[in-house]
């Protein structure tokens, strides 16, 4: 039984595809899944900038691939849906720049097999990446976040899918969510805020009433049976939005990526990188490992952490902590738990998740970088197929 009593309200946010800096990070993770396609091997960190009319793409990039770098820019604003001069940005004719250059290579020895000190891949960088679940919800993602990030994909579907009936929405929205919880669990919905880019005829009226009905459909009756208040479009105005409205950058919707605020965040983001960075594989491999324990019902809440240093194969440490809600003798065992059970090294991280080869297994990064990282089960991370032998390695450690 958790040891979290207080009652309290956390709150969440989510921004959709069409978010600036969103924008950004598909750009950025299209540019990758070019690479990877024909040269699994790819070295790619790709940032991407948007404002008025302008891309500008950038990066160390080393790939076999032939990729024609602006289609690609043009092919992920035009689904987006920025297909329109008039709202200051548009797929057809925004000005694009190309900055790109290849690797370093005393960052690509360290990384690659047979080179550097070690002689083993090595991690991308140094640092510390953690993972996270909860048995909040199905998905065993933090309440707050999930909801958040489904109430914008809503009404992304229904912009692409019925355009004429909801013609007056345009792509850039933000959303944020208010549960309130008790003893460690969510009890309520406090507050829902909806920001949408709209068309300058629309009624205000009209969005108050979608905004009620797509948060009642994707959030549990349960949590809904309190009055709920609702902040639609709190300025009364959100004709001027996406790049032309505010300019987009790769990587600054980094709790947004991950748990919403809930647990803690290495810091780095994770669009436009190869899974040679840990950044991105290591985060996604806690993941993996903390779902795979609240799944096994070894915790009803999971933080994992682990840190590496450039070049190195091993990780320097591994961290996990379950609030106290842990079913063996203590955190320290489970820790052991994880080494028995999981194999850290970032090569074998990525051939656990099989990260460089995306396309052939159903999903893709650019799909990773709206609506979260983590808690749809088209990724390989979120598999929950160690559970068994989780169970086994934990049970001389079971209270």
């Amino acid at each position: 039984m958790s040891k979290i009593h207080a009652e309290h309200v956390f709150t969440s946010e989510s921004v959709s595809e069409g978010h600036p800096d969103k924008i950004c990070d598909q750009i950025s993770d299209a540019v990758l899944d070019a690479c990877l396609k024909d040269d699994p091997a790819s070295r790619v960190a790709c940032e991407t900038l948007v404002t008025t009319d302008i891309v500008v793409i950038s990066g160390e990039i080393t790939t076999k691939s032939r990729v024609n770098w602006e289609a690609v820019v043009r092919k992920v604003i035009s689904e987006i849906g920025y297909n329109d001069r008039e709202v200051g940005f548009s797929a057809d004719d925004c000005k694009a720049l190309i900055c790109i250059h290849q690797q370093s290579p005393d960052i690509s020895q360290g990384v690659t097999e047979g080179q550097g000190l070690y002689k083993e891949q090595g991690a991308g960088d140094q640092g510390m990446m953690f993972g996270y679940a909860s048995n909040e919800t199905k998905e065993l993602m933090p309440a707050p976040v999930l909801y958040a990030h489904k109430i914008v994909e809503e009404f992304a579907r229904l912009r692409k899918t019925e355009p004429k009936k909801y013609h007056f929405l345009r792509p850039d929205s933000k959303s944020q969510v208010s549960i309130r919880y008790k003893n460690g669990g969510p009890v309520g919905v406090e507050a829902i805020v909806l920001s949408h880019q709209h068309t300058p005829d629309m009624k205000l009226k009209d969005l108050e009433v979608l905004t009620k009905k797509i948060a009642e459909k994707i959030i549990p009756p349960e949590l809904m049976k309190e009055k709920v208040k609702y902040y639609v479009n709190p300025t009364g105005r959100f004709v001027v939005g996406g790049p032309h409205g505010d300019t987009g950058l790769t990587g600054r919707k980094i709790i947004v990526d991950t748990y919403g605020g809930v647990g803690s965040h290495g810091g780095g983001a994770f669009s436009g990188k190869d899974p040679s960075k840990v950044d991105r594989s290591a985060a996604y491999m806690c993941r993996y490992i903390a779902k795979n324990i609240v799944a096994a019902k070894l915790a009803e809440k999971c933080e994992v952490q682990v840190a590496y240093a450039i070049g190195v194969a091993q990780p320097l440490s591994i961290n996990v902590d379950t609030y106290g809600t842990g079913s063996i003798e203590n955190d320290v065992a489970l820790e052991g738990v994880i080494r028995e059970v999981f194999d850290m090294r970032p090569a074998a991280i990525i051939e656990t998740l099989k990260l460089r080869y995306p396309s052939k297994n159903g999903w893709s990064y650019r799909q990773t970088a709206a609506y979260g990282h983590f808690g749809r089960n088209i990724f390989p991370w979120e598999k929950t197929d160690k559970i068994k032998e989780l169970q086994s390695a934990a049970k001389k450690y079971i209270k």
